[in-house]
């Protein structure tokens, strides 16, 4: 049986580590620690945002980490209120990263909000707050210009449907290296994943053990696989992830769950693959699924999703 993948190829020609250390809520005195202990677990991908309110943190930890930094991938993620101020975004995150350039620059979202209605960054009225005159389309033209800069190594998006995906490739000069969006058994999205792999996009998976309140660890097909293996149910969700075609970026702050997540990847034979590729035809669900006020998810349509 093939050894798992270590990394995914992007359209760049850059190499991007199959497993990443998530960042998203950790919190405050713990995402810097958590990034920490990522780094002697093994990581070298590590996902970031402005969003989630802990750059500055984890810049502590880039800084002082021995790690060469051409031996590190990082990304972060432009908000939707800076979407007409590209460039002063992404400098403000690689001052609190404290790095000189980032890996990978993702558009977090489809929707521009407005910057100027004094609202708390990150606290914006994403229904009724989004921009008029400008769109998806309008800011990727904004993020092209940073390629060349040294600032970011490759651009691409997140939470892109197949439809915002089409209409954005319509116009776009650079093709979207990457598009990050949840991805796990119960989603498994198979038509972006068609046209991502059409189209040369590497699909990175956030969510990939579900989300809050997720039972999908509990799956009885999850549960017997990780037992036969001597692996955690998380090993096996992540493994059927990598082995579906995209990186995965589990989130813990938990030491023990930080260095399982990474090292207990295996290779699924196509018996378990199988068993794990039905689980959506009968109990589809996606758990993050914030209000935007308009239709996000165009490919959710149509497919009976809790």
């Amino acid at each position: 049986m093939k050894n798992p993948k270590t990394h995914f190829i992007l359209n760049t020609g850059a190499k991007i580590p199959a497993v990443g250390f998530g960042t998203w809520k950790a919190g405050a005195g713990e995402a810097g620690k958590a990034v920490q202990l990522a780094f002697e677990a093994g990581y070298r991908h590590f996902d970031c945002a402005p969003l989630y309110g802990n750059e500055m943190e984890i810049g502590e930890v880039f800084e002082k980490v021995k790690v060469p930094r051409e031996e590190y991938f990082v990304t972060t993620k432009l908000w939707s209120s800076d979407h007409t101020r590209v460039a002063s975004a992404l400098e403000k995150s690689l001052s609190d990263l404290q790095l000189s350039y980032v890996d990978l620059y993702l558009m977090h979202w489809p929707i521009t909000l407005d910057p100027n209605t004094g609202t708390e960054y990150g606290k914006e009225d994403r229904v009724n707050g989004h921009l008029s005159g400008w769109d998806f389309r309008d800011t990727w033209r904004e993020m092209e210009k940073l390629i060349g800069s040294g600032k970011v190594k490759a651009i691409g998006v997140a939470n892109f449907s197949t439809k915002n995906m089409n209409i954005l490739l319509e116009t776009a000069k650079i093709i979207p290296a990457v598009n990050q969006t949840e991805l796990h058994p119960l989603l498994p999205q198979e038509a972006l994943h068609k046209i991502c792999q059409e189209k040369g996009i590497h699909q990175t998976a956030f969510g990939p053990l579900g989300g809050s309140g997720s039972t999908l660890h509990e799956e009885p097909i999850v549960i017997s696989i990780a037992e036969n293996r001597k692996v955690t149910p998380a090993n096996v969700l992540l493994s059927w992830g990598i082995q579906s075609g995209w990186s995965v970026i589990p989130k813990s702050t938990n030491e023990g769950r930080i260095k399982s997540n990474l090292k207990g990847v295996f290779s699924l034979d196509e018996n378990e693959m199988k068993g794990l590729n039905i689980l959506a035809k009968t109990k589809g669900r996606r758990f993050n699924r914030p209000n935007w006020g308009i239709t996000v998810f165009h490919d959710d349509e149509g497919l009976g999703l809790e």
